[in-house]
């Protein structure tokens, strides 16, 4: 409205000077003052029920151990294992008998104990061997 009222009024409007700040009045943020905060720290002890809990927890999910098929068992030599386990025993019998590709280390060559769990591959990539170790966890 005030506007409206100068613009017709034909009087001239009044310029008021706004002072912005110069590049030696501001500071960085890093050399201003902190605030004067406190915080409450709180102390957490674990109690040893928890832990006896814990060691006390049967294994679940790939750390269980399973019953395994004939073809697993003649590798991993035991009825019953877990899944982390038998990658483990995969991966010692790999490395023991040197099966890797020496071009691509990512590249398992299968003999004959592997073929019968991998399903008659020459060939198989590390990341398939978990997939194909599942239909031998009964």
């Amino acid at each position: 409205m005030a506007f409206v009222s100068t613009f017709i009024s034909g009087e001239p409007p009044l310029l008021v000077a706004i002072a912005f700040p110069t590049a030696s009045s501001v500071k960085h943020p890093c050399q201003l003052p902190l605030p004067n905060l406190r915080f409450a720290r709180t102390v957490t002890f674990a109690s040893a029920s928890n832990q006896a809990t814990a060691s006390r927890r049967q294994p679940r999910g790939i750390m269980k151990p399973r019953r395994v098929s004939p073809e697993m068992q003649a590798l991993v030599g035991a009825p019953e294992i877990s899944r982390t386990q038998a990658l483990k025993v995969i991966w010692a019998h790999i490395k023991e008998h040197n099966l890797q590709k020496p071009s691509d280390k990512k590249v398992i060559i299968c003999d004959e104990k592997l073929k019968n769990i991998f399903g008659g591959k020459d060939e198989v990539g590390f990341l398939e061997i978990a997939g194909l170790i599942s239909p031998h966890f009964l």
